[in-house]
């Protein structure tokens, strides 16, 4: 039975001592070969060599190559040719191709799309509902030509005051319930606030 050959390039070799080790191409482990497994071709082993080789235990229970052969020989000739490039092919950068960029296009345009659409859709309902923003909220500093609302001063804003006996004036009054949600200064709700204390 002809025994299971591998191959791989010799990653480590220590010439005084006469070993080292080649990394398997097929498991990526080191593997431990000795001087006396290369052939006596009066060649000195090379760091980077591509090599074709046999494992067997080495009685402590490691794997060890034995009757290993150099590219240029039968068995190791196919290495440098069938292994490399297609090591190279793997690692090559991977480009997207037309209709995969299309698809990331397509749905970075359908999310672009129905955020716009649920953010007017809340602005919509949010004008449905007198168009005020929260307590402390900052105002909308200037109002549309022709609206029956008072002109919101620059500085105005909804501080957390909600009751007539907190306000200063009618004019304030009108601001806070036309322009601020949650107001409890308009008992009849005509629109007009604080009828028995500021705006008689």
């Amino acid at each position: 039975m002809t025994a299971m050959r591998y191959e791989g390039r010799l990653a480590k070799w220590n010439a005084e001592r006469g070993f080292g080790f080649i990394a398997s191409a097929d498991s990526g482990e080191d593997v431990f070969v000795h001087i006396s497994a290369f052939p006596r071709d009066g060649r000195q082993p090379a760091v980077d060599e591509w090599l074709s080789f046999e494992v067997e235990p080495d009685g402590k229970g490691k794997k060890r190559a034995v009757r290993v052969t150099r590219a240029g020989n039968e068995a190791a000739a196919r290495a440098p040719s069938s292994r490399r490039p297609a090591v190279r092919l793997s690692r090559a950068p991977k480009s997207a191709s037309p209709m995969g960029k299309l698809i990331v296009v397509a749905l970075l345009a359908a999310m672009g799309w129905y955020g716009y659409s649920h953010y007017g859709t809340r602005l919509a309902s949010l004008g449905a509902h007198a168009g005020a923003p929260p307590i402390d909220a900052p105002m909308p500093l200037r109002l549309l030509p022709g609206s029956s609302k008072l002109p919101v001063p620059a500085d105005f804003s909804c501080d957390g005051r909600r009751y007539c006996s907190q306000m200063k004036s009618c004019r304030e009054a009108t601001l806070f319930l036309q322009n601020c949600p949650g107001m409890e200064m308009d008992g009849d709700h005509d629109g007009v606030p604080c009828e028995e204390q500021w705006c008689k």
